[in-house]
């Protein structure tokens, strides 16, 4: 091997060399991944092509947990001739100068400690996957590429794998290559990303794929035993892709549109450039629908193709640009769904929360990148709303498009977003800027005042049922809304009637919620909530009508016995809790009800099935030996929040 002298340093490290791009520029990267699910390992080889913009002394790759076999670079093989590669520091010292089309080789293995996660692989689950996270995590831990968001490569993967199983990536299927017990796959992007938005998922999987109407393929991505909830969780896919090109004013950006579910994620979603992942919790029969959906998060990482991933944040102080329009954008797609009602409702919900906030003194400027995520997403939405309605349409809708076209696939501050709009605008935003973006307090008192042209919103606000309940009774029988009727059941629960009863499926959910102690005469109304097409309000009526008439618990529980609920079986684990305690119900079924409920805490299953099913059994204290061992398991999962939930079970 020749030790290449007099031309540049690299440094393969875990930190962030914030001004490189002032120095090089990296244009495209082109890898082939070997995977070994197994072992939770892979074996790389990665080809950067850059330019040297400016003479420099140093060149950083992140590389986090990575073992280097062979670097070469335009042709020159570099020795690393240590014994041990993982002790290798990666400072070589040469004097770089500028050039253009260079040519780096990386060859490497790695077992990621972290932003690749191996799902499945050793406890015989039958979901076996492999899915990465990069944003908050650094794909510099299964890829050398860079945490600096500000270093955008067009990057191309080819992956190799077991043969009976899908890999999805970033970017077009340009070939699929079928081997002895493996296929290859390749995958094309044709445009420059930040490394946090590479992605590859690999799964047992079908697909459906429709074409927007601008021609761009939309893949939608199931377990193939769960064809059933195909619609209903990819529900308005379609419509909200074609109403946001048509809203945002810019073309998609990308070759095609992929969305994947993977078990155990660490969050609902996440917007990997043209292949959002996303919790396999939200794949949803159509009876979920209506309590928990996909709707919003779909939109969400939708929108996150234009901002976030055309343009992108130059650092933290500007996530709002992301986080904020992401939300208001998904926001203004449910409008076109569910109507203007809808869209007034999650606003009012926001200011609530940043109300809250900032009585609790949590509220944070727009602009600190400490702030928490209710200050990035739900401010900034408000932000969004605000300005429209100050500027007006037209004015924010060319502001947007201009925004988009000027600074596509770059790096953006918050300036260069309210530049745009003064300019189109033909106003000064100095003092909207003062207020909304850099105050630490949310403006309640105006965002009150947009709300309030709201018939919808007016009408709720004017609910209060504590000096006249008999009014408010009556407004269950007449034509408000839902909302507003759930705010009067919350309020005269203990007043309600038999023919309060027939109203719609959400106010009957309502009634399930606060009407916990139920009167002999409203007895047989409270019976007919079992028959809900709503997973809430039959547990939540399970629990209190086996709760207030012990003499009909086996008639409750007979009645709800297949009935699973959510994908984290709400409904069973109640079902299996109660049927173990209560004494005189299938005597003979208990050690069976039992077992089941202590496998649900193995790590095969979903981490929110484990974790109803740890909280019940401790609930009841019968967290054996079998759960004690999975309830430590637990404690070292990847998402924290199940994690924390099982150290501190763990510690009573």
């Amino acid at each position: 091997m020749k030790l290449i002298t007099n031309l540049f340093i690299i440094f393969f490290c875990a930190f962030i060399q914030a001004q490189q791009t002032e120095y090089v520029d990296f244009k495209t990267a082109k890898a082939m991944l070997y995977i070994d699910p197994y072992k939770a390992e892979l074996i790389g080889n990665i080809e950067y092509t850059f330019d040297i913009l400016k003479e420099t002394d140093s060149i950083v790759i992140d590389a986090n947990n990575i073992d280097f076999d062979y670097v070469e670079v335009n042709g020159l093989e570099y020795l690393i001739n240590l014994p041990n590669m993982a002790k290798f520091d990666g400072k070589i010292y040469f004097q770089i100068k500028p050039s253009k089309n260079n040519v780096m080789i990386l060859k490497y293995h790695s077992k990621p400690k972290r932003a690749m996660y191996f799902i499945d692989w050793e406890n015989g689950g039958d979901n076996q996957q492999v899915w990465t996270q990069g944003q908050g995590k650094y794909s510099s831990n299964w890829l050398p590429s860079f945490d600096d968001m500000n270093e955008k490569v067009e990057f191309d993967l080819t992956i190799t794998f077991d043969k009976d199983y899908e890999v999805v990536a970033n970017g077009k299927l340009t070939n699929k290559q079928i081997n002895d017990s493996t296929t290859t796959w390749h995958y094309d992007m044709k445009q420059p990303m930040s490394s946090y938005l590479l992605a590859l998922a690999i799964g047992k999987y079908d697909k459906k794929t429709e074409t927007s109407k601008s021609g761009i393929p939309l893949e939608m991505f199931y377990y193939p035993n769960d064809s059933l909830k195909l619609e209903p969780t990819y529900r308005y896919t379609k419509h909200m892709f074609d109403f946001l090109e048509e809203e945002i004013g810019v073309p998609y950006p990308w070759q095609n549109y992929k969305q994947i579910p993977v078990k155990d994620f660490l969050y609902a979603g996440m917007e990997n450039t043209s292949a959002t992942i996303f919790s396999d919790t939200y794949l949803i029969d159509s009876i979920s629908f209506i309590d928990k959906n996909y709707v919003n998060v779909n939109a969400h990482e939708l929108a996150h193709q234009w901002f976030g991933n055309l343009v992108t944040e130059t650092s933290g102080t500007h996530h709002w640009l992301q986080e904020g329009f992401a939300t208001y954008y998904a926001l203004l797609a449910e409008k076109d769904i569910f109507g203007e009602d809808h869209y007034y409702w999650q606003l009012y919900q926001y200011a609530q929360e940043l109300l809250e906030q900032d009585n609790a003194g949590g509220g944070t400027s727009l602009l600190d990148p400490k702030s928490s995520s209710t200050t990035f997403y739900k401010k900034g939405a408000w932000v969004l709303h605000i300005l429209r309605e100050l500027v007006g349409d037209e004015a924010f809708k060319l502001a947007v498009k201009n925004y988009l076209e000027k600074h596509q696939f770059k790096n953006v501050e918050t300036n260069d977003f309210i530049s745009e709009v003064e300019k189109a605008s033909e106003q000064s935003l100095g003092e909207f800027v003062e207020v909304w973006l850099k105050s630490e307090m949310f403006d309640y008192e105006k965002a009150m005042e947009s709300l309030k042209k709201s018939t919808f919103i007016q009408e709720y606000l004017k609910i209060d049922c504590k000096e006249n309940t008999s009014k408010c009774a009556e407004y269950l029988t007449s034509n408000m809304s839902d909302e507003a009727k759930i705010k009067v059941v919350s309020q005269i629960f203990n007043e309600l009637k038999k023919e309060h009863f027939n109203i719609g499926l959400k106010v009957r959910q309502a009634i399930a919620k606060f009407l916990s102690k139920i009167p002999s005469e409203l007895k047989a109304d409270y019976e007919t909530l079992l028959n809900d097409k709503s997973y809430i309000t039959i547990e939540l009526a399970l629990y209190n009508l086996w709760n207030n008439f012990p003499e009909d618990r086996q008639v409750y529980l007979t009645k709800t016995k297949h009935i699973h609920g959510f994908n984290d079986k709400n409904i069973r684990m109640l079902w299996l809790t109660l049927a173990l305690v209560t004494e005189d119900f299938e005597p003979e079924n208990k050690s069976t009800y039992f077992e089941e409920m202590t496998n649900y805490t193995n790590p095969k299953y979903h981490f929110e099935i484990r974790q109803n099913a740890f909280q019940y059994l401790k609930l009841i204290n019968a967290c054996n030996e079998t759960c004690q061992a999975n309830l430590e398991d637990a404690a070292k999962h990847p998402v924290w929040q199940f994690s924390k939930m099982a150290k501190d079970l763990l510690k009573k």
